[in-house]
């Protein structure tokens, strides 16, 4: 097997995975890989922080999340982009006519890695580890999956652009978490590290129940 075979494949698979006959699917999907419905989910999440911890690990919580972010999006955007410039599957020669868009949304000219993937993935590693609740682990995975799933559906990522950011999230979301484990002790030095203990079912309660509220958002907005 060598590579060009495993980039026919991603091809192919893109092609059964990407867009629909559904009006209503592309609405949602299109709602979905925005930003903006998200932020009473990511509000929730500074909450249940703000509320569990001393001010100074909640900042430096807080901090560690934008760490998050900035390195994924800096990663994938800022050097595999420019480094590889694989095509985006609306931009790809050889397929780019098979592809369906949605409202013309075709992104950028590169998408190897997605930024999606690596963020959401990110983000998602980091508060797992944070919060060590199932369920709360459960709705932001659903959530990060979902939010990269997007970009295959809409056509501008292949599966293995999807892959390999999730992979390069995962990666700098544990490692952040990491650093995030030596300051703390080091210079914060709060007492209650181990798992479980900040971290009340109620907040998992808080986070499904607004992911909940959000997707069922997502599932009326598609109508129109």
């Amino acid at each position: 097997m060598d590579l060009q075979q495993l980039i026919e494949w991603d091809k192919e698979l893109l092609l059964a995975l990407n867009g629909s006959d559904s009006v209503y699917l592309d609405n949602f999907m299109l709602t979905h890989t925005g930003m903006l419905v998200w932020i009473p989910f990511f509000v929730a999440l500074v909450y249940i922080i703000i509320r569990n911890n001393k001010w100074k690990e909640a900042l430096l919580l807080i901090g560690m999340i934008g760490l998050v972010v900035l390195l994924a999006d800096r990663i994938s955007s800022g050097f595999f982009k420019p480094f590889f410039q694989r095509f985006r599957p609306t931009h790809d020669p050889s397929i780019m006519d098979l592809v369906d868009v949605v409202n013309n949304y075709r992104g950028g000219k590169y998408g190897f890695v997605s930024s999606h993937a690596a963020n959401s993935i990110g983000i998602a590693t980091f508060l797992s580890l944070v919060f060590r609740r199932k369920w709360m682990t459960f709705a932001l995975f659903f959530w990060a999956v979902m939010h990269s799933y997007t970009r295959i559906y809409l056509g501008v990522h292949f599966p293995g652009d999807i892959l390999c950011g999730a992979t390069v999230g995962a990666l700098v979301g544990w490692g952040v978490y990491a650093l995030y484990r030596f300051v703390n002790h080091k210079y914060i030095l709060e007492s209650c590290m181990k798992k479980g203990l900040k971290y009340k079912p109620s907040d998992s309660v808080l986070v499904v129940s607004v992911l909940g509220i959000t997707y069922l958002f997502l599932l009326v907005w598609a109508l129109f």
